[in-house]
């Protein structure tokens, strides 16, 4: 199947994704901001720049976007029928990039933890598991 719009149309379309300052993102912040953590955002020197970094216990949190990411919940596991091939591609080269910064932060000394954006959706389990990653 082809895709619905143009190629034009298509590149403003995902020129409009963002990366940094997402809903998800900033819905953690705000939890943790709650819980009175302090953190920095998008370290470039740390590998995968993460959404959040919480230096003094060497805590590095990534917020990840279901569907961009291959999450296994329902939106996660949801490809698009348009364009088929572009996604399935697309979603594993994502997954094999956050592998890949996993490890690199592991092996540096840091605990790596993603928060799903699928998780957002219960506020208080998402409170309790930021307080045991602090």
């Amino acid at each position: 199947m082809t895709d619905v719009y143009s190629p034009q149309k298509r590149s403003a379309v995902m020129a409009r994704v963002k990366g940094k300052n997402t809903t998800p993102e900033l819905a953690v912040r705000k939890a943790l901001t709650g819980l009175g953590a302090r953190y920095r955002l998008h370290r470039k020197d740390l590998p995968g720049k993460p959404d959040i970094v919480l230096a003094g216990r060497r805590l590095a949190i990534f917020v990840h976007g279901c569907f961009w990411h291959g999450h296994d919940c329902a939106r996660g596991a949801r490809v698009p029928q348009a364009n088929r091939d572009y996604w399935v591609a697309k979603v594993a080269r994502n997954q094999a990039r956050d592998q890949r910064n996993r490890a690199d932060l592991d092996a540096a000394g840091w605990r790596v933890e993603t928060v799903w954006e699928c998780e957002l959706r219960d506020p208080a389990a998402l409170r309790a598991r930021l307080e045991a990653m602090l």
